[in-house]
């Protein structure tokens, strides 16, 4: 593409860190990252429903602070009898701006099809927060060469009745699940090609322009090392980090990946 997308650096936290921890993480993080972080890169950070309260109070002190608040799931309905879930309505009032949907985690250990995804992306941007919708193979279907078929189908089924207005203004999360905690990463080059994929996939599905504006993460253990290699990369527009998001100097790093030596 000829413009680059303005990146996305996004911290998973998944089940880790209680409200306190949070608190400290989210402090030194603020102090860690400047005005020139956030002119090159966007940030979010996702703590697990307990802390985010205190985060965006925490996130609300910080001068000049630019952190974005996010989710790391949601419901799809805005109220209820649905014991134990979190309605969409509830965490716009929290200040939410990014919820993930989707997550490989959220697909195979609570069974989350591509429909029930589809259907918490519209939710998202029904309540006026954006979606990171998350999409990736396992390793057996990798390597039975069957990643493309896999990945096409989640977009295709993911993207279905969404607006292309809204398409443009998402995020598309590339997560090869083998590559998810494993210290495995996909090699640059692997993960470009996915990623060029899915804005193909995209162009198809809500037309050239919204595939043109909307931006594509790269996730699965990236850390410091790998970082700036991969957001090198034409098709990809920022990363989705899980372990390396939990330590605010390795997450500081990411963010400043412009910065780390080649």
């Amino acid at each position: 593409m000829a413009t680059k997308r303005k990146p996305l650096i996004s911290g998973n936290w998944k089940m880790h860190h209680n409200h306190f921890e949070a608190i400290q993480v989210v402090q030194k993080l603020a102090y860690l990252l400047g005005g020139e972080d956030y002119d090159a890169v966007d940030v979010s950070v996702h703590p697990p429903f307990t802390d985010i309260r205190s985060v965006q109070t925490t996130l609300f002190d910080q001068k000049k602070c630019e952190i974005a608040l996010g989710a790391q799931n949601c419901h799809w309905e805005e109220k209820g009898a649905f014991t134990g879930e979190v309605s969409p309505a509830f965490l716009t009032k929290l200040d939410v701006a990014y919820v993930i949907v989707g997550h490989s985690e959220r697909r195979e250990y609570f069974f989350e099809s591509n429909e029930i995804v589809n259907t918490k992306v519209k939710a998202v941007f029904t309540h006026g927060m954006t979606p990171i919708m998350c999409v990736g193979e396992t390793l057996e279907e990798r390597e039975a060469g069957t990643t493309e078929a896999k990945v096409d189908n989640q977009v295709r089924d993911g993207l279905a009745g969404v607006k292309p207005d809204q398409v443009a203004s998402m995020v598309i999360a590339y997560e090869p699940i083998w590559a998810i905690g494993t210290g495995k990463t996909a090699t640059s080059e692997d993960a470009q090609a996915v990623c060029a994929m899915i804005r193909a996939v995209t162009a198809e599905v809500a037309g050239a322009d919204a595939a043109a504006a909307v931006r594509i993460q790269y996730g699965g253990s990236v850390k410091p090392a790998n970082a700036k290699e991969l957001m090198g990369m034409a098709d990809i527009d920022g990363a989705l980090v899980g372990g390396a998001s939990l330590d605010p100097d390795e997450f500081a790093k990411i963010v400043q990946y412009r910065n780390l030596p080649d």
